[in-house]
């Protein structure tokens, strides 16, 4: 059995740092830093999902370009191809899709509409949560006791 997205972000709520394409990507860094996230979701005018900045962006575009990159758009280093879940999206399905791409945060829209972000630590303590419900279940069961 697997965990819906939805859970994740009942535990963890829904706020989503965000930062438009044609913003610096020095503000996109310090909306990183002062925010402790590695990533943002890149949003236009109206909310829609353009992409995504990460803090691997932002490192191989100081690799490439120095530090003149911090007075670039957001949009010169942003990740366009956005993968995204639904709440209904279940955590193995999601852990395999991170897996898979070798990425680390999905947006979660509902409807079109951005109403989460989840990181790999997210699904990770996720599946590591559900595995000790069940290995309790599983103990008690053999074991003959109830909680």
């Amino acid at each position: 059995m697997t965990v819906p997205v939805s859970s994740i972000l009942d535990r963890k709520g829904n706020d989503v740092l965000t930062v438009s394409a044609a913003e610096p990507v020095s503000r996109a860094v310090a909306v990183m830093t002062e925010g402790g996230v590695g990533a943002l979701v890149v949003v236009d005018a109206s909310g829609d999902v353009e992409g995504i900045v990460s803090e691997r962006d932002v490192l191989s575009g100081l690799a490439s370009h120095g530090t003149a990159l911090l007075e670039r758009s957001v949009e010169q280093v942003m990740t366009s191809q956005v993968r995204t879940c639904t709440p209904s999206t279940g955590t193995t399905e999601l852990a395999e899709t991170m897996t898979e791409g070798r990425i680390r945060h999905v947006p979660v829209l509902d409807e079109g509409r951005l109403v989460g972000i989840v990181s790999i630590g997210d699904v990770v303590k996720s599946r590591l949560d559900e595995l000790a419900a069940q290995a309790e279940s599983l103990e008690a069961y053999v074991s003959g006791t109830t909680y």
